[in-house]
């Protein structure tokens, strides 16, 4: 009745002696007319009424010669129909699957049977048995039929070697399958902890895991230190494995700042080429200052602008050089100064594209400048194709297809990882200028790396950094603060202000009840907002004022259970139509498609990204599917299977909320890790609001914060390659 290719999850049909019963649950391979015994537990489904979710199941070889006839003619054998299957099983009655499968030329004598097809059908046969048989092995070390399914594709008939010989290639070749998956099989199988393989694949693991933190690389000591811990053996151990892997070319080992730094390869040659590419970027212009500053006076004018001293210096910097770092905070003239910079540029006929990180950020961008920007994958021509790397983009544009253009501006460089600022820099042909706009004091980006930063610390590159609070700015105090709590001065919380409020409660409860009151009732008059345009930040997941509890209270209140909204139950809760919903992983294949008022596809692309805002318009539990709106117009279909890419966005981590902007934010602040409650997460909460900042909780924590500038150590090695570089070509 339905299955999904891509995990196995099947809904079928049982027809026995006694009844039909309709069955669900993951299977490897099912065809219609095969034999099969299952066992699981009988549910009542409230659309589709009683069903057996299957827990276990074998399929039998047909006993009888109606049975055989039943399967060959079910259409799991391509090319064989219920009146050629008649005819097979009547000219060779119960001996016909033998002959098929020790005989197969012995077919050509039914009609309509050629020896070609005769020997297609023995291989359909015998590729079906032995796709079960390797199903069979492999769950007997405790693999899901969904994970069996990706081995077998991946490995064939060589299934059995590599599981049994070294199952930490699993977590190498296969997207879906860890450093823990495969250590449990390992075990299981009887693999010694002291394994050559096992401490190798755990030496990568913990690399893995470190770019999930945020760094491109680790020190040696910290590495083996890690390292050692997860797999419980001696560091000796490790660091001889560790050195076989660096003269396999899969780590690289390099001294930055008197520390011996460890690298996986990929990480460290993206940085090295970045670091390469953003040289042949730096170009200095010949031309005469006097002229440019003229041409500068004509655009200030026409425009009826008049910019500061580093506004004009940032243009001027902007004409002069191939690269440029414009950084500053909120309300210091960065829009001005990049709309005076596009302006400039168009005077002299150059041809300009616009892009930012996120499709939040972009619409930003579009809206202060007045000219079209896109997302940076979008601007690359995201193909939707696996990249070289599992979980990498692959784009249209690169060196061999660079993008078109003169002069290429991209927004919030905070948020870009070393994977994207790679990307970038491959598709921007030497000669074009790239100005790169970002505030250095926001959170670092949710990728690896630590691009802006290291790129401004350099010292190589020319940077702008605007301080100047113009005065229309001067009269936020959403503004005002951020600067205060950026410079770690201590803030007013007198609620004098019409746009900054301090709600002081110790009470987590309390806390609850009125960032739901201000979520729902309080805040969507006074910004002229809807509730669901009000963002709720915090700095954790985990607790009572987390990101999951907080989304089922919000959830429970804001979008009610109801009879006319369908619910789909998930491993972390319930979805349900109408809810706000965030994309938390990158899914560079899924395809989106822009709908215009009457239901029209006018756009498509592919591509949704971590950080992604949407909301669920539909879901369909007959298909299995859930209809998400992203960013107001983009529209994408996800199957039950993807639903862990989606959680509830009601109330969102403040890292998550990067980039984007909102009319309103509740920030409820009570305790947290040291580490974690600092400056700069504070600084990045505060700057995400439009119209209004509220924050709910105590003051002690919130004065800690500012006083507290320390900031979680991002390792990262573009900093060293870029003075690598540099002392190279000069």
């Amino acid at each position: 009745m339905f299955r999904n290719g891509e995990n196995g999850y099947t809904v079928f049909q049982l027809v026995s002696e006694e009844e039909e019963l309709t069955c669900v649950g993951i299977f490897s391979v099912l065809s219609e007319g095969e034999l099969v015994q299952v066992r699981g537990v009988m549910k009542e489904h409230p659309l589709y009424g009683e069903q057996l979710q299957v827990e276990e199941y074998s399929i039998l070889a047909p006993e009888d010669e109606t049975a055989m006839e039943r399967y060959l003619g079910s259409g799991a054998i391509k090319g064989v129909g219920a009146a050629l299957a008649a005819r097979i099983v009547r000219r060779f009655k119960g001996d016909t699957f033998r002959i098929i499968e020790e005989e197969p030329e012995r077919l050509a004598e039914v009609k309509g049977i050629s020896e070609r097809k005769a020997m297609e059908i023995s291989e359909q046969m015998e590729e079906k048995k032995e796709l079960r048989q390797a199903m069979m092995f492999l769950t007997q070390y405790g693999i899901s039929m969904q994970l069996a399914v990706k081995i077998y594709k991946e490995y064939g008939p060589q299934t059995y070697q590599i599981v049994q010989e070294n199952p930490y290639r699993l977590a190498d070749d296969i997207t879906g399958i860890g450093f823990r998956t495969a250590d449990e099989i390992a075990s299981r199988i009887g693999i010694h902890t002291s394994s050559d393989y096992r401490i190798r694949s755990g030496l990568l693991y913990v690399l893995q895991q470190a770019a999930g933190e945020g760094h491109t690389c680790l020190p040696r000591d910290l590495l083996l230190q890690r390292a050692s811990d997860l797999l419980g053996v001696e560091k000796e151990a490790v660091e001889v494995q560790m050195m076989n892997l660096c003269m396999d070319r899969k780590l690289v080992m390099r001294e930055d700042d008197g520390i011996v730094m460890v690298f996986y390869s990929q990480y460290f040659y993206m940085e090295l080429n970045t670091a390469r590419m953003l040289h042949d970027l730096n170009l200095t212009c010949q031309m005469e200052e006097e002229r440019i500053r003229e041409k500068l006076d004509q655009v200030e004018h026409a425009s009826g602008i008049e910019l500061d001293e580093m506004q004009r210096l940032a243009v001027l910097e902007s004409v002069k050089h191939g690269l440029l770092i414009l950084t500053g905070g909120p309300g210091t003239g960065k829009t001005t100064t990049i709309n005076t910079i596009i302006r400039y540029f168009e005077t002299e006929g150059m041809e300009i594209l616009l892009a930012a990180p996120t499709g939040r950020a972009a619409k930003r961008m579009t809206e202060a400048t007045g000219y079209e920007a896109v997302t940076i994958h979008r601007l690359l021509e995201l193909s939707g194709a696996p990249g070289e790397e599992q979980g990498q983009a692959s784009f249209e544009r690169n060196e061999e297809n660079p993008l078109e253009a003169d002069v290429i501006i991209i927004d919030e460089m905070s948020m870009v990882d070393i994977f994207l600022m790679h990307s970038l820099l491959r598709a921007v042909s030497v000669g074009t200028r790239l100005i790169l706009v970002g505030d250095i004091n926001q959170l670092p980006s949710v990728g690896p790396g630590c691009v802006l930063k290291d790129m401004i610390r350099s010292n190589v590159y020319p940077v702008v950094m605007l301080r100047k609070i113009f005065r229309q700015a001067s009269q936020s105090d959403i503004i005002v603060n951020a600067h205060k709590i950026n410079r770690g001065e201590p803030v007013i919380l007198d609620n004098k202000s019409r746009d900054f409020f301090f709600l002081k409660r110790q009470d987590p409860n309390v806390i609850l009840r009125v960032v739901l009151a201000l979520v729902q009732d309080k805040l969507p008059p006074y910004v002229h907002a809807k509730p669901y345009d009000i963002q709720v930040l915090t700095p954790m997941r985990k607790g009572v004022l987390g990101v999951e509890h907080l989304n089922e209270i919000l959830q429970r209140y804001l979008n009610p259970p109801s009879p006319e909204k369908t619910e789909k139950e998930y491993a972390r809760g319930v979805f349900r139509e109408g809810d706000k919903v965030m994309q938390i992983k990158n899914n560079y294949q899924i395809e989106w498609e822009a709908r215009n008022r009457y239901g029209i596809a006018v756009d498509k692309g592919t591509g949704i990204f971590n950080g992604d805002l949407g909301v669920i318009r539909s879901i369909d539990l007959l298909s299995e599917t859930i209809e998400v709106l992203f960013d107001e117009y983009r529209t994408v279909i996800y199957n039950f299977a993807q639903l862990e890419e989606l959680e509830l966005a009601y109330a969102v981590t403040i890292h998550k909320a990067q980039g984007s902007e909102y009319p309103a934010v509740v920030i409820p602040l009570l305790t947290g890790p040291r580490m974690l409650m600092n400056r700069n997460l504070l600084y990045t909460a505060v700057t995400r609001a439009r119209s209004c900042v509220t924050l709910v909780g105590s003051e002690e924590t919130f004065q800690m914060m500012i006083a507290n500038g320390s900031e979680q150590a991002r390792y990262s090695g573009l900093l060293g390659r870029i003075q690598e570089v540099e002392q190279i070509e000069s």
